[in-house]
């Protein structure tokens, strides 16, 4: 077994840390206390570059490896969820529906809290009913940034086409 390495990302939104090895990305969580960022390890640098580029709006999707450790369920949506467009969202039903099974919102819903890799696997892209913003384990003000981050960059990509 491959031990894990760990890296920190400084972004507008707090500290990231990456958890992962050379099998890929296992982890990415929001810290809700500033870190020392040491050296990033050689196996998490293109993740902590490519989040790095997502932040600053030159990246709209990411092609990083990962290494996820979750049910046949879990995996299925976080599969699915990886189609969610950059700046576009969808809902639960909706997510649902897309799995195969539009009466599992709630065990979606459960998926969707359980992704051990946000904004990489865009979790944040899903929305309740009639588009409320629901659930999201790195905070709800961190939801509403990312969505408007990525709606910032959408708007503005339609204008230099």
């Amino acid at each position: 077994m491959t031990s894990l390495k760990r890296a920190f990302l400084k972004t507008a939104i707090g500290f990231i840390e990456i958890t992962g090895s050379e099998a890929g990305v296992r982890s990415l969580n929001f810290l809700d206390f500033k870190v020392r960022v040491p050296r990033v390890p050689h196996e998490l640098k293109d993740a902590f570059d490519q989040l790095h580029e997502y932040f600053i709006g030159e990246r709209k999707e990411f092609t990083v490896k990962l290494d996820l450790v979750g049910s046949e369920f879990q995996l299925k949506v976080w599969n699915e969820l990886t189609n969610i467009p950059y700046g576009k969202t969808i809902s639960y039903h909706e997510l649902a529906r897309r799995i195969g099974n539009a009466n599992s919102f709630r065990a979606v819903g459960g998926a969707n809290a359980a992704n051990p890799v946000s904004v990489i696997i865009p979790c944040h892209r899903v929305l309740g009913t009639n588009g409320r913003l629901v659930g999201y384990a790195g905070g709800l003000k961190r939801k509403k940034w990312l969505l408007e981050h990525e709606h910032a960059f959408a708007q503005r990509d339609l204008f230099y086409r």
